[in-house]
């Protein structure tokens, strides 16, 4: 099997474009697309021609440039069932459970609703990489703007029992802000202490913080963390039901 190629390269404000590469077939999907002329600089740059778009959700920060990479590429738009109505250009709907095999590489299809109803992340196990879109960030999740608090729990559960050594690659550069109120909700994580440092330092040198690894996430994203006792102890929530531990973090986060 050949090795699934990752590059990543900023886009817009603080969003992150990904392109993905299957040498051996020469097949090229872009995670999302939230903005055309940094995607096609990337291309250019690597030498690959856009085959696929892989859709995690809606949002036109993700799907904006569907259908004018589309229209120049003729390339194959994939996207979550729930949410086809509203992906430009999809041609391939995929749903919870489903495998989408790009090239010699499997995604599996995870559905992650909470900040949509039909968000989906693309797990490739032998790649050991998924790609999250805004469902998990760096230190933090996505806002629940369609969903539950308990949908969002649910999806963060999922992706959470996969194996600790999976590269994470999400859709924004939050960190620096994420850490930042991280250690309003878990001041003794000592883990936390030193990541933050790290990643002030990151920023102030203008290096990306993503992607991340699920370990490093289940030891210091406090939206992960809901069974800590030092969370639970700094919420004053410790005889309470882990979904509502989470909700109080994600409360706490939107009114930061």
């Amino acid at each position: 099997m050949s090795v699934l190629e990752i590059h990543q390269f900023p886009c817009l404000s603080d969003n992150y474009g990904v392109l993905i590469h299957d040498a051996e077939q020469n097949l090229t999907a872009s995670i999302d697309t939230p903005e055309v002329g940094p995607i096609e600089r990337a291309l250019s740059e690597k030498g690959w021609t856009l085959t696929h778009i892989l859709n995690t959700h809606h949002h036109g920060d993700h799907t904006d440039g569907n259908v004018e990479l589309k229209r120049k590429t003729g390339c194959t738009i994939v996207g979550p069932r729930p949410e086809a109505s509203k992906i430009p250009g999809i041609d391939i709907e995929v749903g919870d459970g489903e495998v989408y095999e790009f090239g010699g590489h499997a995604a599996q299809v995870i559905e992650t609703p909470g900040h949509t109803l039909g968000h989906i992340a693309y797990y490739f196990a032998q790649d050991e990489v998924v790609f999250v879109g805004d469902t998990l960030f760096a230190l933090g999740c996505g806002r629940v703007f369609e969903g539950t608090y308990e949908q969002m729990w649910d999806s963060l559960q999922k992706l959470m029992a996969l194996p600790p050594e999976t590269t994470v690659y999400c859709g924004h550069e939050y960190t620096q802000a994420n850490a930042n109120f991280a250690l309003t909700i878990e001041p003794d994580n000592a883990d936390l202490v030193a990541r933050a440092s790290d990643i002030a330092d990151k920023r102030s040198r203008g290096e990306p913080t993503v992607p991340t690894t699920l370990e490093l996430e289940l030891r210091t994203n406090p939206f992960l963390r809901a069974a800590s006792p030092g969370v639970q102890k700094e919420l004053r929530m410790d005889q309470a039901m882990l979904g509502e531990v989470f909700a109080e973090v994600r409360r706490r986060k939107d009114n930061a």
